[in-house]
Protein backbone atom coordinates (compact mmCIF):
# COMPACT_ATOMS: atom_id res chain seq x y z
CA UNK A 1 0.00 0.00 0.00
CA UNK A 2 1.25 3.53 -0.74
CA UNK A 3 2.51 5.38 2.30
CA UNK A 4 0.31 8.26 3.46
CA UNK A 5 1.70 11.78 3.20
CA UNK A 6 2.27 13.71 6.40
CA UNK A 7 -0.23 16.50 5.78
CA UNK A 8 -3.84 17.05 4.69
CA UNK A 9 -3.70 18.36 1.11
CA UNK A 10 -6.72 20.71 1.08
CA UNK A 11 -6.11 22.67 4.32
CA UNK A 12 -2.37 22.70 3.53
CA UNK A 13 -3.06 24.14 0.08
CA UNK A 14 -5.36 26.81 1.55
CA UNK A 15 -2.75 27.79 4.16
CA UNK A 16 0.00 27.93 1.52
CA UNK A 17 -2.19 29.98 -0.84
CA UNK A 18 -3.01 32.52 1.87
CA UNK A 19 0.66 32.93 2.73
CA UNK A 20 1.71 33.33 -0.90
CA UNK A 21 -1.07 35.83 -1.66
CA UNK A 22 -0.01 38.07 1.23
CA UNK A 23 3.71 37.71 0.39
CA UNK A 24 3.58 38.21 -3.40
CA UNK A 25 0.23 39.70 -4.42
CA UNK A 26 -1.01 42.10 -1.72
CA UNK A 27 1.15 45.26 -1.75
CA UNK A 28 3.07 46.06 1.40
CA UNK A 29 1.05 48.80 3.16
CA UNK A 30 2.61 52.16 3.84
CA UNK A 31 4.29 52.18 7.23
CA UNK A 32 5.04 48.44 7.19
CA UNK A 33 8.48 47.00 6.41
CA UNK A 34 8.76 44.19 3.82
CA UNK A 35 10.23 41.92 6.54
CA UNK A 36 7.20 42.47 8.79
CA UNK A 37 4.81 41.84 5.88
CA UNK A 38 6.58 38.64 4.89
CA UNK A 39 6.53 37.39 8.47
CA UNK A 40 2.80 38.20 8.55
CA UNK A 41 2.36 36.08 5.41
CA UNK A 42 4.01 33.11 7.14
CA UNK A 43 2.09 33.76 10.34
CA UNK A 44 -1.29 33.80 8.56
CA UNK A 45 -0.34 30.61 6.74
CA UNK A 46 0.61 28.93 10.03
CA UNK A 47 -2.62 30.01 11.77
CA UNK A 48 -4.67 28.82 8.78
CA UNK A 49 -2.87 25.45 8.89
CA UNK A 50 -3.60 25.15 12.63
CA UNK A 51 -7.28 26.04 12.14
CA UNK A 52 -7.58 23.59 9.24
CA UNK A 53 -5.62 20.93 11.13
CA UNK A 54 -3.34 20.44 8.13
CA UNK A 55 -0.87 18.71 10.43
CA UNK A 56 -0.46 18.30 14.20
CA UNK A 57 0.21 21.72 15.70
CA UNK A 58 3.71 20.69 16.84
CA UNK A 59 4.64 19.65 13.28
CA UNK A 60 3.28 22.93 11.89
CA UNK A 61 5.38 24.77 14.47
CA UNK A 62 8.57 23.00 13.37
CA UNK A 63 7.84 24.16 9.82
CA UNK A 64 7.24 27.70 11.09
CA UNK A 65 10.60 27.72 12.87
CA UNK A 66 12.29 26.50 9.68
CA UNK A 67 10.58 29.16 7.55
CA UNK A 68 11.59 32.02 9.85
CA UNK A 69 15.18 30.77 9.86
CA UNK A 70 15.50 30.13 6.12
CA UNK A 71 13.77 33.31 4.90
CA UNK A 72 15.79 35.58 7.18
CA UNK A 73 12.85 37.87 7.87
CA UNK A 74 14.18 38.66 11.34
CA UNK A 75 17.88 38.83 10.41
CA UNK A 76 19.77 38.52 7.13
CA UNK A 77 22.56 36.54 8.79
CA UNK A 78 21.67 32.80 8.73
CA UNK A 79 23.09 32.02 12.17
CA UNK A 80 21.27 34.89 13.85
CA UNK A 81 18.07 34.10 11.94
CA UNK A 82 18.19 30.55 13.33
CA UNK A 83 18.84 31.90 16.80
CA UNK A 84 15.81 34.18 16.43
CA UNK A 85 13.66 31.27 15.28
CA UNK A 86 14.61 29.29 18.40
CA UNK A 87 14.62 32.27 20.78
CA UNK A 88 11.34 31.50 22.58
CA UNK A 89 12.49 28.07 23.74
CA UNK A 90 14.18 29.98 26.56
CA UNK A 91 10.96 31.73 27.60
CA UNK A 92 10.23 30.84 31.27
CA UNK A 93 6.45 31.11 30.78
CA UNK A 94 6.55 28.38 28.15
CA UNK A 95 8.45 26.06 30.46
CA UNK A 96 6.03 26.92 33.29
CA UNK A 97 3.17 25.43 31.30
CA UNK A 98 5.19 22.50 29.94
CA UNK A 99 6.43 21.45 33.39
CA UNK A 100 2.99 21.99 34.95
CA UNK A 101 1.52 19.57 32.41
CA UNK A 102 4.17 17.04 33.44
CA UNK A 103 3.24 17.59 37.10
CA UNK A 104 -0.46 17.10 36.35
CA UNK A 105 0.33 13.58 35.13
CA UNK A 106 0.76 12.74 38.81
CA UNK A 107 -2.96 13.40 39.40
CA UNK A 108 -3.85 10.74 36.85
CA UNK A 109 -1.14 8.25 37.76
CA UNK A 110 -1.79 8.29 41.50
CA UNK A 111 -5.59 8.47 41.13
CA UNK A 112 -5.72 11.55 43.37
CA UNK A 113 -7.79 13.52 40.85
CA UNK A 114 -10.50 10.85 40.70
CA UNK A 115 -10.43 10.43 44.49
CA UNK A 116 -11.11 14.14 44.99
CA UNK A 117 -14.04 13.90 42.57
CA UNK A 118 -15.62 10.93 44.30
CA UNK A 119 -15.12 12.53 47.73
CA UNK A 120 -17.17 15.58 46.80
CA UNK A 121 -19.87 13.54 45.08
CA UNK A 122 -20.04 11.40 48.22
CA UNK A 123 -20.67 14.57 50.24
CA UNK A 124 -23.10 16.46 47.99
CA UNK A 125 -24.40 13.88 45.53
CA UNK A 126 -27.89 13.24 46.95
CA UNK A 127 -29.40 15.54 44.32
CA UNK A 128 -28.50 15.94 40.65
CA UNK A 129 -27.73 19.63 41.21
CA UNK A 130 -25.39 18.57 44.03
CA UNK A 131 -23.56 16.20 41.67
CA UNK A 132 -23.21 19.10 39.21
CA UNK A 133 -21.72 21.42 41.83
CA UNK A 134 -19.37 18.62 42.94
CA UNK A 135 -18.07 18.29 39.37
CA UNK A 136 -17.62 22.07 39.15
CA UNK A 137 -15.80 22.22 42.48
CA UNK A 138 -13.41 19.43 41.51
CA UNK A 139 -12.72 21.29 38.25
CA UNK A 140 -11.88 24.39 40.29
CA UNK A 141 -9.65 22.55 42.79
CA UNK A 142 -7.63 20.81 40.08
CA UNK A 143 -7.28 23.89 37.85
CA UNK A 144 -4.14 25.46 39.41
CA UNK A 145 -1.91 22.48 38.53
CA UNK A 146 -3.56 21.17 35.36
CA UNK A 147 -2.70 23.59 32.54
CA UNK A 148 -4.17 21.11 30.09
CA UNK A 149 -7.83 22.05 30.43
CA UNK A 150 -8.55 19.08 28.15
CA UNK A 151 -6.87 16.66 30.56
CA UNK A 152 -8.78 18.20 33.46
CA UNK A 153 -12.28 18.46 32.01
CA UNK A 154 -12.08 15.64 29.47
CA UNK A 155 -9.59 13.24 31.03
CA UNK A 156 -10.32 13.39 34.76
CA UNK A 157 -13.84 14.75 35.30
CA UNK A 158 -15.71 13.55 32.20
CA UNK A 159 -15.23 9.81 32.93
CA UNK A 160 -16.61 10.39 36.46
CA UNK A 161 -19.59 12.27 35.02
CA UNK A 162 -20.30 9.51 32.48
CA UNK A 163 -20.09 6.81 35.15
CA UNK A 164 -22.65 8.60 37.32
CA UNK A 165 -25.01 9.19 34.38
CA UNK A 166 -24.71 5.54 33.31
CA UNK A 167 -25.51 4.36 36.82
CA UNK A 168 -28.93 6.04 36.37
CA UNK A 169 -29.34 4.57 32.87
CA UNK A 170 -28.88 7.98 31.26
CA UNK A 171 -27.33 6.94 27.97
CA UNK A 172 -27.52 8.79 24.61
CA UNK A 173 -27.48 5.46 22.75
CA UNK A 174 -30.70 4.51 24.55
CA UNK A 175 -32.25 7.96 24.06
CA UNK A 176 -32.25 8.55 27.82
CA UNK A 177 -29.73 11.38 27.95
CA UNK A 178 -32.35 13.78 29.36
CA UNK A 179 -32.53 11.80 32.60
CA UNK A 180 -29.40 13.60 33.80
CA UNK A 181 -26.57 13.05 31.32
CA UNK A 182 -27.33 16.12 29.18
CA UNK A 183 -27.40 18.41 32.21
CA UNK A 184 -24.24 16.94 33.79
CA UNK A 185 -22.33 16.97 30.48
CA UNK A 186 -23.08 20.66 29.97
CA UNK A 187 -22.01 21.47 33.54
CA UNK A 188 -18.91 19.30 33.08
CA UNK A 189 -17.99 21.37 30.03
CA UNK A 190 -18.93 24.88 31.12
CA UNK A 191 -17.04 24.59 34.40
CA UNK A 192 -13.92 24.19 32.23
CA UNK A 193 -13.69 27.70 30.68
CA UNK A 194 -14.52 29.34 34.02
CA UNK A 195 -11.80 27.45 35.92
CA UNK A 196 -9.41 28.14 33.02
CA UNK A 197 -9.92 31.87 33.55
CA UNK A 198 -9.12 31.72 37.26
CA UNK A 199 -5.42 30.75 37.28
CA UNK A 200 -2.45 31.44 35.00
CA UNK A 201 -1.66 27.73 35.16
CA UNK A 202 -5.22 26.54 34.42
CA UNK A 203 -4.86 26.48 30.63
CA UNK A 204 -1.85 26.63 28.33
CA UNK A 205 -2.59 29.96 26.55
CA UNK A 206 -2.86 32.03 29.77
CA UNK A 207 0.92 32.62 30.08
CA UNK A 208 0.84 33.78 26.46
CA UNK A 209 -1.65 36.46 27.52
CA UNK A 210 0.67 37.47 30.38
CA UNK A 211 3.59 37.68 27.95
CA UNK A 212 1.66 39.74 25.36
CA UNK A 213 0.43 42.19 28.00
CA UNK A 214 3.97 42.66 29.32
CA UNK A 215 5.33 43.29 25.83
CA UNK A 216 2.52 45.72 24.95
CA UNK A 217 3.18 47.79 28.09
CA UNK A 218 6.99 47.58 27.98
CA UNK A 219 6.84 45.39 31.10
CA UNK A 220 5.01 48.08 33.10
CA UNK A 221 2.31 45.48 33.65
CA UNK A 222 3.44 41.97 34.48
CA UNK A 223 0.58 39.89 35.83
CA UNK A 224 1.93 37.48 38.44
CA UNK A 225 0.31 34.14 39.33
CA UNK A 226 -1.05 35.62 42.56
CA UNK A 227 -2.29 38.83 40.94
CA UNK A 228 -4.19 36.85 38.30
CA UNK A 229 -5.68 34.44 40.85
CA UNK A 230 -6.85 37.26 43.15
CA UNK A 231 -8.27 39.27 40.25
CA UNK A 232 -10.28 36.36 38.87
CA UNK A 233 -11.35 34.97 42.27
CA UNK A 234 -14.62 36.84 42.82
CA UNK A 235 -15.99 36.97 39.24
CA UNK A 236 -14.86 33.37 38.70
CA UNK A 237 -16.62 32.09 41.83
CA UNK A 238 -19.79 33.99 40.92
CA UNK A 239 -19.73 32.56 37.40
CA UNK A 240 -19.10 29.04 38.73
CA UNK A 241 -21.99 29.38 41.21
CA UNK A 242 -24.49 30.66 38.64
CA UNK A 243 -23.54 28.40 35.71
CA UNK A 244 -25.16 25.11 36.93
CA UNK A 245 -28.38 26.97 37.82
CA UNK A 246 -28.67 28.46 34.32
CA UNK A 247 -28.08 25.08 32.68
CA UNK A 248 -30.55 23.49 35.13
CA UNK A 249 -33.14 26.06 34.01
CA UNK A 250 -32.39 25.47 30.30
CA UNK A 251 -32.20 21.66 30.44
CA UNK A 252 -33.57 20.39 33.75
CA UNK A 253 -32.70 16.74 34.42
CA UNK A 254 -35.62 14.33 34.61
CA UNK A 255 -34.04 12.72 37.68
CA UNK A 256 -33.75 15.29 40.46
CA UNK A 257 -32.88 13.03 43.42
CA UNK A 258 -29.71 10.92 43.21
CA UNK A 259 -29.18 8.97 46.43
CA UNK A 260 -27.42 6.25 44.45
CA UNK A 261 -24.71 8.72 43.41
CA UNK A 262 -23.47 8.88 47.00
CA UNK A 263 -23.36 5.09 47.24
CA UNK A 264 -21.71 4.92 43.81
CA UNK A 265 -18.99 7.40 44.84
CA UNK A 266 -18.38 5.62 48.14
CA UNK A 267 -18.12 2.29 46.31
CA UNK A 268 -15.51 3.73 43.97
CA UNK A 269 -13.57 5.15 46.92
CA UNK A 270 -13.73 1.74 48.58
CA UNK A 271 -12.31 0.17 45.41
CA UNK A 272 -9.47 2.71 45.47
CA UNK A 273 -8.73 1.83 49.10
CA UNK A 274 -6.87 4.07 51.55
CA UNK A 275 -4.75 6.92 50.19
CA UNK A 276 -1.45 5.55 48.96
CA UNK A 277 1.89 7.06 49.91
CA UNK A 278 2.21 8.49 46.40
CA UNK A 279 -1.20 10.14 46.65
CA UNK A 280 -0.20 11.77 49.94
CA UNK A 281 3.08 12.99 48.44
CA UNK A 282 1.16 14.36 45.44
CA UNK A 283 -1.19 16.20 47.78
CA UNK A 284 1.69 17.75 49.75
CA UNK A 285 3.47 18.84 46.56
CA UNK A 286 0.18 20.30 45.31
CA UNK A 287 0.02 22.39 48.51
CA UNK A 288 3.67 23.48 48.18
CA UNK A 289 3.07 24.63 44.60
CA UNK A 290 0.01 26.66 45.58
CA UNK A 291 1.86 28.32 48.48
CA UNK A 292 4.81 29.30 46.28
CA UNK A 293 2.72 30.38 43.28
CA UNK A 294 0.52 32.50 45.54
CA UNK A 295 3.63 34.35 46.77
CA UNK A 296 3.07 33.51 50.44
CA UNK A 297 6.82 33.31 51.30
CA UNK A 298 7.24 36.83 49.91
CA UNK A 299 4.32 38.06 52.03
CA UNK A 300 5.90 36.61 55.18
CA UNK A 301 9.64 37.08 54.62
CA UNK A 302 9.84 39.89 52.05
CA UNK A 303 11.42 40.22 48.61
CA UNK A 304 14.34 37.93 49.46
CA UNK A 305 11.93 34.96 49.61
CA UNK A 306 10.46 35.44 46.13
CA UNK A 307 10.39 32.24 44.08
CA UNK A 308 9.90 32.55 40.33
CA UNK A 309 6.72 30.74 39.11
CA UNK A 310 8.68 28.62 36.62
CA UNK A 311 11.25 27.78 39.30
CA UNK A 312 8.31 26.68 41.47
CA UNK A 313 7.12 24.34 38.73
CA UNK A 314 10.59 22.81 38.46
CA UNK A 315 10.69 22.39 42.26
CA UNK A 316 7.41 20.47 42.09
CA UNK A 317 8.58 18.24 39.25
CA UNK A 318 11.90 17.60 41.00
CA UNK A 319 10.10 16.49 44.17
CA UNK A 320 7.85 14.16 42.18
CA UNK A 321 10.89 12.59 40.49
CA UNK A 322 12.88 12.25 43.72
CA UNK A 323 9.92 10.68 45.54
CA UNK A 324 9.24 8.22 42.73
CA UNK A 325 5.68 9.46 42.18
CA UNK A 326 6.76 10.14 38.61
CA UNK A 327 9.61 8.52 36.73
CA UNK A 328 11.63 9.95 33.89
CA UNK A 329 9.80 7.53 31.60
CA UNK A 330 6.53 9.14 32.72
CA UNK A 331 7.93 12.54 31.76
CA UNK A 332 9.15 11.29 28.37
CA UNK A 333 5.72 9.81 27.69
CA UNK A 334 3.96 13.07 28.51
CA UNK A 335 3.69 14.00 24.85
CA UNK A 336 1.29 16.84 25.54
CA UNK A 337 3.93 18.71 27.53
CA UNK A 338 6.67 18.42 24.91
CA UNK A 339 4.17 19.22 22.17
CA UNK A 340 3.03 22.34 24.05
CA UNK A 341 6.61 23.55 24.57
CA UNK A 342 7.24 23.17 20.83
CA UNK A 343 4.15 24.88 19.43
CA UNK A 344 4.04 27.47 22.19
CA UNK A 345 7.65 28.46 21.46
CA UNK A 346 7.02 28.78 17.73
CA UNK A 347 3.87 30.88 18.07
CA UNK A 348 5.33 33.14 20.77
CA UNK A 349 8.44 33.63 18.61
CA UNK A 350 6.40 34.71 15.59
CA UNK A 351 4.17 36.99 17.65
CA UNK A 352 7.23 38.54 19.33
CA UNK A 353 8.91 39.39 16.04
CA UNK A 354 5.68 40.69 14.49
CA UNK A 355 5.72 43.13 17.39
CA UNK A 356 9.43 43.92 17.10
CA UNK A 357 9.11 44.54 13.36
CA UNK A 358 6.25 47.00 13.95
CA UNK A 359 3.38 45.03 12.42
CA UNK A 360 1.31 44.92 15.62
CA UNK A 361 1.75 48.67 16.13
CA UNK A 362 0.58 49.29 12.57
CA UNK A 363 -2.45 47.00 12.82
CA UNK A 364 -3.50 48.35 16.22
CA UNK A 365 -3.27 51.84 14.68
CA UNK A 366 -5.65 50.77 11.91
CA UNK A 367 -8.08 49.40 14.52
CA UNK A 368 -7.71 52.54 16.63
CA UNK A 369 -8.45 54.87 13.71
CA UNK A 370 -11.37 52.78 12.46
CA UNK A 371 -13.10 52.48 15.83
CA UNK A 372 -12.00 55.88 17.14
CA UNK A 373 -13.69 57.56 14.17
CA UNK A 374 -17.04 56.31 15.49
CA UNK A 375 -16.76 58.76 18.39
CA UNK A 376 -17.92 56.34 21.09
CA UNK A 377 -15.30 57.20 23.74
CA UNK A 378 -12.91 54.66 25.20
CA UNK A 379 -15.60 52.64 26.98
CA UNK A 380 -17.74 52.17 23.88
CA UNK A 381 -14.74 51.61 21.63
CA UNK A 382 -13.15 49.04 23.92
CA UNK A 383 -16.49 47.27 24.39
CA UNK A 384 -16.67 46.88 20.62
CA UNK A 385 -13.08 45.58 20.55
CA UNK A 386 -13.83 43.10 23.34
CA UNK A 387 -16.96 41.75 21.62
CA UNK A 388 -15.21 41.44 18.26
CA UNK A 389 -12.28 39.65 19.88
CA UNK A 390 -14.46 37.20 21.85
CA UNK A 391 -16.96 36.26 19.12
CA UNK A 392 -14.28 35.94 16.45
CA UNK A 393 -13.68 32.59 18.15
CA UNK A 394 -16.46 31.10 16.05
CA UNK A 395 -13.80 31.07 13.32
CA UNK A 396 -11.12 29.40 15.45
CA UNK A 397 -10.60 25.79 16.53
CA UNK A 398 -7.65 26.73 18.72
CA UNK A 399 -7.66 29.14 21.64
CA UNK A 400 -3.91 29.56 21.31
CA UNK A 401 -4.15 30.37 17.61
CA UNK A 402 -6.86 32.94 18.31
CA UNK A 403 -4.90 34.64 21.09
CA UNK A 404 -1.70 34.63 19.05
CA UNK A 405 -3.43 36.08 16.02
CA UNK A 406 -5.54 38.80 17.63
CA UNK A 407 -4.74 39.58 21.28
CA UNK A 408 -1.73 41.88 20.86
CA UNK A 409 -3.30 44.11 18.21
CA UNK A 410 -6.67 44.39 19.96
CA UNK A 411 -5.05 45.09 23.33
CA UNK A 412 -2.76 47.75 21.85
CA UNK A 413 -5.72 49.37 20.09
CA UNK A 414 -7.64 49.47 23.38
CA UNK A 415 -4.73 51.19 25.13
CA UNK A 416 -4.45 53.71 22.32
CA UNK A 417 -8.17 54.45 22.64
CA UNK A 418 -7.67 55.29 26.32
CA UNK A 419 -8.55 52.10 28.22
CA UNK A 420 -6.90 51.69 31.67
CA UNK A 421 -4.12 49.16 30.87
CA UNK A 422 -4.70 46.75 33.78
CA UNK A 423 -8.50 46.84 33.48
CA UNK A 424 -8.42 46.09 29.75
CA UNK A 425 -5.74 43.43 30.23
CA UNK A 426 -7.93 41.54 32.73
CA UNK A 427 -11.03 41.89 30.54
CA UNK A 428 -9.13 40.58 27.52
CA UNK A 429 -7.62 37.78 29.63
CA UNK A 430 -11.01 36.62 30.92
CA UNK A 431 -12.52 36.87 27.42
CA UNK A 432 -9.73 34.62 26.16
CA UNK A 433 -11.24 31.83 28.28
CA UNK A 434 -14.92 32.80 28.02
CA UNK A 435 -14.68 32.28 24.25
CA UNK A 436 -14.13 28.57 24.91
CA UNK A 437 -17.84 28.29 25.72
CA UNK A 438 -19.04 28.98 22.19
CA UNK A 439 -18.65 25.91 19.96
CA UNK A 440 -18.07 22.18 19.94
CA UNK A 441 -14.57 22.83 18.53
CA UNK A 442 -13.64 25.85 20.68
CA UNK A 443 -10.96 24.07 22.73
CA UNK A 444 -9.65 20.55 23.25
CA UNK A 445 -12.19 19.71 25.95
CA UNK A 446 -15.23 20.45 23.77
CA UNK A 447 -14.93 17.60 21.22
CA UNK A 448 -14.29 15.12 24.07
CA UNK A 449 -17.51 15.98 25.91
CA UNK A 450 -19.58 16.77 22.81
CA UNK A 451 -18.44 13.48 21.29
CA UNK A 452 -20.01 11.53 24.14
CA UNK A 453 -23.38 12.29 22.53
CA UNK A 454 -25.37 13.71 25.45
CA UNK A 455 -25.86 17.13 23.83
CA UNK A 456 -26.98 17.96 20.28
CA UNK A 457 -25.09 20.49 18.16
CA UNK A 458 -27.91 23.04 18.39
CA UNK A 459 -28.12 22.67 22.17
CA UNK A 460 -24.34 23.03 22.49
CA UNK A 461 -24.23 26.27 20.50
CA UNK A 462 -27.32 27.68 22.26
CA UNK A 463 -25.95 27.09 25.75
CA UNK A 464 -22.51 28.25 24.63
CA UNK A 465 -23.78 31.61 23.44
CA UNK A 466 -25.97 32.15 26.53
CA UNK A 467 -23.10 31.30 28.89
CA UNK A 468 -20.71 33.57 26.98
CA UNK A 469 -23.09 36.51 27.49
CA UNK A 470 -23.66 35.70 31.17
CA UNK A 471 -19.96 35.23 31.93
CA UNK A 472 -18.95 38.34 30.00
CA UNK A 473 -21.43 40.41 32.01
CA UNK A 474 -20.14 38.91 35.27
CA UNK A 475 -16.48 39.63 34.46
CA UNK A 476 -17.20 43.12 33.07
CA UNK A 477 -19.49 44.26 35.91
CA UNK A 478 -18.44 42.32 39.02
CA UNK A 479 -14.87 41.99 37.80
CA UNK A 480 -14.44 45.70 37.14
CA UNK A 481 -15.80 46.63 40.59
CA UNK A 482 -13.62 43.97 42.27
CA UNK A 483 -10.49 45.11 40.43
CA UNK A 484 -11.20 48.70 41.41
CA UNK A 485 -11.47 47.64 45.07
CA UNK A 486 -8.14 45.80 44.71
CA UNK A 487 -6.58 48.99 43.28
CA UNK A 488 -5.65 47.39 39.97
CA UNK A 489 -6.76 50.49 38.03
Amino acid sequence: MPQKIGFKPIPSAIALALGLIIWFIIPVPEGVSPQAWHLLAMFVGVIAAIIGKAMPIGAISIIAIMLVAITGVTNDKPGKAMADALSSFGNPLIWLIGVAIMISRGLLKTGLGARVGYLFIGLWGKRTIGVAYSLALVELILAPITPSNTARGGGIIHPIMKSIASSYDSDPEKGTEKKMGKFLALVNYHANPISSAMFVTATAPNPLVVDLVAKATNSNIHISWGTWALAMLLPGLVAMAIMPLIIYWLYPPEIKQTPNAVAFAKERLKEQGPMTAHEKIMLVIFAVLLVLWAGIPEMIFGKSAVVNPTTTAFIGLTLLLLSGVLTWDDILKEKGAWDTITWFSALVMMATFLNKLGLITWFSGVLENSIGSLGMGWMGSCSLLLLAYLYAHYMFASTTAHITAMFAAFYAAGLALGAPPMLFALLMASSSCIMMTLTHYATGTSPVIFGSGYVTLGEWWKVGFIMSVVELIIFVVIGAVWWKILGYY
